[in-house]
């Protein structure tokens, strides 16, 4: 065995290397971009080197830096984790001839699997069915949209490296088809660094179901059961499980059957997974993936293998420590990635500083990166742990996760909490009766866009803000000056005649109106037509002892910048807050400024200064955690200013063009000899 390894990746996924390692007696060192030096995972490795700046093809997809870490601190082998350098042909060999051990398959393996068109003429050779469409990669948009024509709607573009989603875009219409091959390629080219895509049928509301293979490089492989992945959403996984639930016996005989021979043909060494898509009776390969994968956990969960401990033995020449019928399953597994990203509006990646972070402790498994005061950035995935849970039955499992996710708290930035758990509540994933356009099909009752906000919780956040708003020179907050209004008193209830705060929530509003204080600390907050008295009590670290009419609770309630977050078990809320004067000449303003939605960096400007514009047009792309996004013009009008170019990084909210309305010039008929 090993005694000293380098991983290369960062995160919960580096933290979980680590972990087997030290059981295992082996030293480990790891690498870190400078946006990285502070977090929780050099922590916990202790010996970390820094390779370059922030963005990934600086620091982690640089091959040189990172093999000069591993000469640095003596490692013997390096393990590349998932994602990053994992599938990349070039990093592996560049290792061995570098005198090191790449935990993982042998480069010509990952150049035979890991492009999808070469993996699918793998799986055609060795008899596995597979998706109609490409047989070989395009970098050419004009041969890709030549495909898409041919196959006919709809069909799937695919970034033909790596996996994780990216580069992955399903064309139901042939609008706009050029753009989206544009913004494929680009993805692909970012994440993995090839732009090079294939093309295929697209098989709508099928099962994703993959299998977890080991093999010892000499032709003997086993399987290490199934697990189901249908619960996504733009291709990348939220939920996971191990066995599929409901997978009649035929199906999972014939695609366990395959993978196995798949491996075999290949002499497999290391770990890998191969995909399929299920449909009815029938089922195809989709791809594989020679690495570890995100969901690993539950396949560990399930069959007691730690799938890193196996990938560590076989790299260092021990073989496969099992035999096919030593692998057995007991009980059920599910996982929840748990991401910065706002659902309610449009799953936008969420970037910014962790105010607080609290997981639950006893039977739930927690694989995470973070901690409080971790700073998320625009450049990495937006993970920020998984979730595991295991139990007897598949019902118990999913009971327990559920409990997991209300005991989790995240506070400082927007989170998928909330989503998971209404995720989990459908019907449709408790009967196991899902397929992969589920959420997409829910998506009204999985994100809260038509939800009206907690009275309760409007109610303590307005509370919170007056608090947090008080001068220190003053205990009496009717005394604040600048806060036009709060001086006035209407009615026998004693509230201001206008609002003075503004709050909202996704496409929910709600106008403040505040009381003074009562002699007991508690104060009469008007909500809309609603009233409720509340009082908060500081108990510490943001904690709060909080009476709303007549109930007692503890919450824990946060402030960044505008946003109030307020946990009261199990609920999160998160809340924009702005004086209501401020709201209210904002909204007023006709304005063509376009500003970040959030924090991101700039991949292409579409237009230049004086170009007309229509209400839609994209102005610029830009992109945070592997997430494209498009600043789009409200107005028709004249690009008047452009405040950013490619390559910028832009903070949330910053003006990144101004388009002028006004300046639309009338279009002349030129046939009538006036304007139109």
């Amino acid at each position: 065995m090993f005694k000293k390894i380098l991983i290369a990746n960062r995160g919960e996924i580096a933290c979980r290397i680590a972990r087997t390692c030290r059981r295992l007696g082996i030293a480990v060192a790891g690498v870190h971009s400078s946006a990285d030096a502070g977090s929780l995972a050099v922590k916990l490795i202790g010996e970390s080197v820094e390779i370059g700046d922030a963005p990934a093809a600086e620091s982690y997809l640089n091959i040189e830096a990172v093999i000069a870490a591993a000469r640095a601190t003596g490692a013997e082998a390096i393990h590349p984790g998932f994602g990053f350098l994992a599938e990349n042909a070039a990093f592996a060999r560049a290792v061995e001839a570098a005198g090191l051990i790449f935990i993982g398959p042998t480069p010509e393996t990952i150049e035979r699997l890991g492009d999808k068109a070469s993996a699918k003429a793998e799986a055609s050779a060795a008899d596995v069915p597979t998706v109609p469409g490409s047989t070989a990669l395009s970098e050419d948009p004009s041969e890709i949209a030549r495909i898409v024509r041919e196959l006919g709607l709809p069909v799937m573009l695919k970034a033909a490296a790596g996996g994780g989603g990216k580069g992955m875009r399903a064309i139901t219409s042939l609008d706009r088809l050029d753009e989206e091959i544009e913004s494929a390629m680009r993805e692909a080219k970012n994440a993995f660094g090839h732009a090079g895509l294939i093309v295929e049928k697209l098989v709508q509301r099928g099962r994703h179901i993959e299998v977890q293979i080991a093999g010892d490089g000499k032709g003997r492989v086993v399987h290490v059961f199934e697990r189901e992945c249908s619960l996504q959403r733009r291709h990348q996984k939220l939920i996971e499980e191990a066995p599929a639930a409901n997978l009649p016996d035929p199906i999972r005989k014939g695609i366990l059957a395959d993978a196995v021979r798949l491996g075999q043909r290949l002499k497999y060494r290391g770990v890998g997974t191969v995909e399929f898509i299920v449909s009815g009776d029938s089922y195809y390969f989709l791809e594989v993936n020679p690495r570890l994968q995100v969901e690993h956990p539950v396949t560990e969960m399930v069959t007691g293998v730690d799938i890193v401990e196996l990938m560590l033995r076989i790299a260092a020449g021990e073989g496969l420590p099992f035999t096919q019928d030593q692998v057995r399953l007991r009980g059920h597994a599910v996982e929840a990635r748990l991401c910065a990203e706002d659902p309610d509006n449009g799953f936008l990646p969420a970037t910014g500083e962790l105010a607080h972070v609290q997981f639950p402790d006893g039977n739930i498994r927690v694989e995470t990166g973070i901690e409080t005061g971790s700073v998320v950035t625009p450049h990495y995935d937006s993970m920020l742990a998984k979730l595991i849970s295991h139990a007897d039955t598949r019902d118990a499992a999913l009971d327990r996760l559920a409990t997991a996710l209300d005991d989790t708290s995240v506070l400082g930035l927007t989170t998928n909490r909330d989503f998971l758990r209404r995720l989990i509540a459908l019907p449709s994933t408790r009967t196991a009766t899902f397929h992969t356009r589920l959420i997409d099909d829910d998506i009204e009752f999985l994100t809260a866009k038509n939800r009206a906000l907690d009275v309760e919780a409007l109610a303590m956040a307005a509370c919170f803000w007056l608090l947090q708003s008080r001068p220190t020179a003053s205990t009496d907050p009717w005394q604040m000056r600048q806060l036009t209004g709060w001086q006035m008193r209407s009615g026998d209830d004693g509230l201001s005649p206008i609002p003075i705060l503004h709050l909202e929530s996704g496409s929910a509003k709600a106008e403040i109106r505040f009381a003074p204080l009562a002699p007991d600390g508690s104060m009469l907050i008007g909500i809309d037509d609603a009233r409720i008295r509340v009082r908060l009590t500081s108990l510490g670290d943001h904690v709060f002892s909080a009476v709303t009419g007549s109930q007692h609770r503890t919450v824990r309630i946060q402030q960044q910048d505008q946003t109030i977050f307020v946990q009261d078990r199990p609920k999160h809320h998160a809340m924009t807050a702005m004086p209501y004067l401020g709201y209210i000449s904002a909204t007023a303003e006709v304005s063509g400024e376009l500003r970040a939605p959030m924090t991101g960096v700039v991949l292409n400007v579409n237009v230049a200064v004086g170009d007309p514009v229509k209400a839609g047009d994209a102005v610029v792309v830009m992109e945070s955690m592997k997430m494209e996004f498009r600043p789009a013009s409200k107005v028709d009008g004249i690009v008047s200013a452009i405040h950013v170019k490619a390559g910028d990084t832009v903070e949330r909210n910053a003006v990144v063009a101004v388009v002028d309305a006004e300046q639309v010039v009338p279009a002349v008929d030129r046939t009538a000899g006036g304007a139109s």
